[in-house]
């Protein structure tokens, strides 16, 4: 089982990071559990990849250590993706790693199970979990955990921001478990093609009541 953090912390050390490793620190046991060992955790520092991702938008394809991150994200069970809040939304840094993903694998989220995170130096914007975050990843055709855990700097040490933590990394971990399950070789079911649906005159037709018998 392999859980991929992203973070897009700029300073050192970030509350960013700081978010993102103790949402991983839960869900890495709780995603294997009741196996002993946790899932393989790889976090991905977009600060370090700054340049790379400016130029795959110039040159049209990821220098070598921006495709290896793209790589682990794409084989990743589940991710945590934790922003720092600016003008009261992701950060550009952000949602330029994810634009350049787009480019070079369009697919790369579907069905993936994604916890999302943010910081900020106010809980005024809390909202940006729903108005933003959760929006970009549904686009994305990823699966967002019902839980999203925002940390303003009185969040820290608070009861609350524990308890956020512990049950969005429980919501994580089993829809990884879920989505392993999914890929353990049994055959989905068959979809309809183009070919194969059925005309809406004949299903209108078998949903007609009949009308009443002519009188004799």
């Amino acid at each position: 089982m392999k859980l991929v953090v992203v973070s897009a912390g700029l300073s050192v050390p970030s509350s960013t990071r700081l978010l993102a490793d103790r949402l991983a620190a839960a869900a890495a046991p709780a995603a294997t559990a009741p196996e002993p060992a946790p899932a393989d955790v790889r976090v991905i520092e977009l600060r370090d990849l700054a340049v790379e991702i400016a130029h795959t938008f110039t040159n049209g394809f990821p220098a070598p250590a921006l495709a290896d991150a793209f790589a682990e994200v794409a084989a990743a069970d589940g991710l945590i993706v934790v922003t720092p809040v600016f003008s009261a939304s992701y950060s550009g840094l952000f949602k330029s790693f994810f634009d350049a993903l787009g480019v070079t694998d369009e697919g790369a989220l579907t069905g993936k199970p994604v916890l999302i995170g943010a910081t900020g130096g106010t809980a005024r914007h809390s909202l940006v979990l729903d108005h933003a975050l959760r929006p970009l990843f549904s686009y994305l055709k990823a699966v967002v955990v019902p839980t999203g855990v925002y940390a303003a700097s009185e969040d820290w040490g608070a009861e609350g921001l524990d308890a956020r933590i512990g049950r969005a990394a429980t919501e994580l971990a089993a829809l990884m478990a879920g989505s392993a399950g999914r890929s353990t070789g049994r055959p989905l079911p068959k979809r309809d093609s183009f070919e194969e649906v059925t005309p809406f005159e004949q299903r209108l037709a078998a949903l007609s009541v009949p009308g009443p018998s002519p009188a004799p």
